[in-house]
């Protein structure tokens, strides 16, 4: 075992594959982003409802309802971290104030620097999804996405972009950064789903 990792409690159930580190392991492609908040917007666009655009500045998007939700965070690098308290904006409640439109079958989260990752809309919309701007009572901070990321807990870390600026709803699934290099479309934890040679037919777009 390397010294960075702990064993996991006796009686917790960890995907296969995963340990439980010392600490939570900052992971991020790129530089990080400085967070002016007179500048800052989240967006949604796409294949919405009523044809529409909506958008919220900073001081509208962090006085919409709370959520909490715990739950592990899975990390394809191989780590896990356990019972992580997070405080955000529910996916579900955005999904409510910007609806899709009915043939909305998928969502590409963006993120600052054109980043992006792709989900299934049951995933953007399960109960555990949200936009969080809290971890454990503090907040996010810059190198863990701060001022929002989403946390998509049932997926691999990599779904729970960092620096969220924009939702786009799609007609048709299309891959994100990491989807078109190489990972899993899906991303679940529990069946590996790490990299696209994995993909059974059906589950992603062409490459």
């Amino acid at each position: 075992m390397d010294a960075s990792e702990d064993s996991a409690a006796p009686d917790r159930k960890l995907p296969p594959g995963q340990y439980v580190p010392r600490g939570w392991p900052v992971l991020h492609y790129g530089p990080v982003p400085k967070f002016r908040p007179r500048d800052w917007d989240f967006r949604v666009f796409g294949i919405t409802a009523d044809g529409g655009q909506y958008r919220w500045t900073w001081d509208e998007f962090d006085a919409l309802p709370r959520v909490r939700t715990v739950a592990d965070f899975h990390c394809v690098t191989k780590f896990t971290i356990p019972d992580n308290t997070w405080e955000g904006v529910a996916a579900a409640s955005i999904a409510a104030l910007a609806p899709p439109h009915p043939s909305a079958s998928h969502v590409m989260i963006w993120a600052e620097y054109g980043y992006s990752a792709n989900l299934r809309m049951s995933d953007f919309l399960a109960a555990g999804t949200l936009f969080a701007t809290h971890r454990d009572g503090e907040r996010l901070t810059a190198d863990h996405g701060h001022p929002v990321r989403i946390v998509v807990p049932h997926l691999y870390a990599w779904k729970s972009v960092k620096w969220v600026r924009a939702v786009e709803y799609l007609a048709e699934d299309r891959r994100g950064f990491w989807e078109e290099r190489g990972y899993h479309n899906v991303a679940d934890p529990w069946t590996e789903q790490r990299y696209s040679y994995q993909e059974e037919p059906g589950e992603a777009p062409p490459l």
